[in-house]
Parts: structure tokens; sequence; C-alpha cells
């Protein structure tokens, strides 16, 4: 999501004793083209050699501007795409000011080109004894060893509105919003269009699948009656069974009656 423009130099001091000049900020604007040069914003002019370091990029410069401000001054303003780090960062308060990176003589063209972007939180007013070093010692400066040529120089740092205050909620739900209509423009495309024929389909194995549900609830039914009306006999039996078991003699000492003798031979004495 880009940032609103905001301003990131104005013609005047920068770390090594120079001046920005008003050509140079003309220039800048003018020549600035992301195909050409991609100038990436950066924590303290440090680059990090690890995507993961605490020094990996936070963002790209997209765009800049050239306009006049307070006392005539030129002033360069710059629109850019901040990552969530940056994001994060300026919501905290961290790193609030920016300082550009420009190289006067970009590419043997005789003409000046934005190269990076910082943020800090160093601004110039309370950094002007680094700067006069920096200027009376230049092979000492700290910052030498982050320039990327040898003419290349950064500029003071100076607050600076980067335009995201506030709105990284609204970063989000843009996003979200998008991410929304995209999932529901694949569902439209993948989903298969009905027809007549899919339609009838369709119709005809729902009536095939409720008549086997039907047929499947009706043998159920029966089976059920079945079992019932064999558990009913198996009560009824039982409970005779009961009744004459109930009317047995159940000694063990006891003899049968006698019946009588008929038909018995008697002994010839």
């Amino acid at each position: 999501m880009p940032s609103k423009f905001f301003r990131v130099a104005t013609e005047g001091a920068t770390t090594d004793g120079r001046e920005i000049q008003r050509s140079w900020i003309e220039q800048m604007a003018k020549n600035f083209n992301p195909a050409k040069y991609g100038a990436r914003v950066w924590l303290e002019h440090y680059r990090g050699v690890q995507p993961d370091s605490s020094f990996a990029a936070l963002g790209d410069v997209l765009s800049l501007q050239s306009r006049p401000v307070e006392d005539g001054k030129l002033a360069l303003f710059a629109q850019i795409e901040a990552l969530p780090a940056l994001l994060a960062m300026n919501k905290a308060k961290q790193k609030i000011y920016t300082s550009i990176e420009v190289d006067p003589d970009f590419a043997k063209s005789g003409e000046a080109y934005l190269t990076g972007l910082a943020v800090t939180d160093t601004p110039a007013s309370l950094g002007t004894e680094v700067l006069k070093f920096a200027a009376q010692n230049p092979d000492a400066s700290p910052y030498k060893g982050k320039k990327h040529s040898e003419g290349a120089l950064f500029s003071a740092a100076i607050e600076t509105d980067l335009g995201l205050e506030g709105d990284a909620d609204t970063i989000a739900s843009t996003l979200i919003t998008r991410f929304s209509d995209l999932l529901k423009n694949l569902r439209g495309i993948a989903e298969p269009k009905p027809t007549p024929e899919t339609t009838n389909d369709f119709a005809v194995k729902t009536l095939e699948v409720l008549g086997a549900a039907d047929a499947a609830i009706q043998r159920q039914a029966t089976e059920l009656a079945e079992t019932k009306t064999a558990f009913t006999k198996l009560q009824s039996d039982f409970a005779a069974l009961t009744v004459k078991l109930s009317q047995e003699d159940g000694s063990g000492t006891q003899r049968p009656q006698a019946t009588g003798t008929e038909g018995a031979a008697k002994a010839d004495c």
C-alpha cells in the first residue's frame, strides 16, 4: 500500500560538510525510476546481508517529487511502499526521521540520483556534532562504510511524516477485502455452472437417494415388528414354563406313588 508523499530532504546540509544543491533535488525528482535503479528504505543506512537480519530492507521508494517549501527552498518528497516492520516502527513512534542517500554523479551521468532512503532516530538538530566530525574527518566518518560509492553523500536527518500514522489498520482492512474478493472470484471460476442436463441428473439422483432411504426405513420397521412378535412369544412361553415348574414336587427323598401290579407275573411257591 503506497504512502502519501512526505518530505525526505531540503536543500542544505549533508553529513560530510557539502550541501544538497537545488539542482540535485530537481534532478532526483526528474530522473528517479524504480525500473532503472530501485532505492530501498534502510535502517540507519545499514544494508543487511541476510534477509531476516535486523538490518533487512524496510520498504521501497516508489516515486519522487520536488516542491518549494518555507524560505523559498526546494524540498524532495517521496512516496514509499512500507513493509510491515516499518509500519510497526512508525506506529510505535520509532525511526521517525529520514535521511536520503544521493549520488551527485550517478552512473557518470553528471546528474544526481536517489540511491536509498534511511530511517533513523537521530535528527539533524541533535546530530550536529556527528555531522561536524564527519565533515572534518572524512576517513573516520561513521557514514563512510555505508556509502555505495565514494562520491555519494547522506543528507542530515529531518523529522518526517511518513503518512503511515493510523494507516496500518486501513492497509490491513484493504488487503483482507481484496483477498476475500479474490477468493469469491476463484470460487466462481472453480464451481461448475448448472445446465439443464446436470440439473435433471441431480434431481434423479436425489429421488434415488430418497427412495433408497425410504426402503431402508420400511425394512427396519418390518424387522422391528418381527422381532417384537418373537419377543412376545418368548415371554408367553417363559410364563407357561414358570407355572408348570411351580407345580412340580421339589423333594429329592419322596418315592413316586405306586400304581399297582396288574399284569405282573406271580411266583410259584
